[in-house]
């Protein structure tokens, strides 16, 4: 009478619903995710000139001329620097005041023209866009410091305060076209 056992079948999980789960976590997943998206180099472009407007006259020592060429070699004022160089050379120029009569007169006529070659190498392009652009935040940050006992990425966004920084090292930077 005990003897008698049945043989019992193994439980089995329903998989009707399974589909359904599938799906629920699939869009779950696609919601929550993040997807980087390269933005690219952000620089704020001048207004387009008039079709027959002529540059305004610059005078030579106000321009610092950086040029990458295709072997990677970054040259300043036709003369090879290294890229860990660039930044220093570039606040020098920059604030100068008329001391040196090879740089600018003033850091808001100094400018920055940057030039490739096509086969410039990409890396070292940004590396010295980076130093450049490094030069500049360093000098703001400088002033803010002296002036206002902050880092300039402390004030305020539209504050007067930003403004006068902006407007005591106005970034100006031309990016000519490559070489073909």
């Amino acid at each position: 009478m005990f003897d008698d056992k049945k043989e019992r079948e193994d439980p089995e999980i329903g998989g009707a619903g399974m589909a359904d789960i599938a799906f629920l976590l699939l869009i779950f997943f696609l919601l929550v995710t993040t997807i980087d998206v390269d933005t690219g180099i952000g620089l704020q472009l001048p207004p387009a000139p008039e079709e027959n407007q002529e540059p305004p006259p610059i005078k030579e020592r106000n321009l610092l001329n950086i040029l990458v060429n295709s072997q990677g070699m970054v040259l300043m004022d036709e003369e090879p620097t290294p890229v860990s160089q660039v930044k220093q050379k570039v606040k020098d120029f920059i604030t100068n005041r008329g001391e040196n009569p090879e740089l600018s007169d003033s850091p808001d006529q100094a400018i920055v023209s940057i030039k490739t070659d096509r086969a410039t190498p990409y890396n070292v392009y940004i590396d010295m866009l980076d130093e450049v652009m490094g030069a500049y935040a360093e000098l703001r940050n400088q002033a803010a410091q002296a002036k206002f006992g902050r880092n300039y990425g402390q004030l305020g966004d539209n504050s007067e305060q930003k403004q006068a920084i902006q407007d005591m090292y106005p970034k100006k930077i031309s990016i000519a076209e490559p070489n073909q």
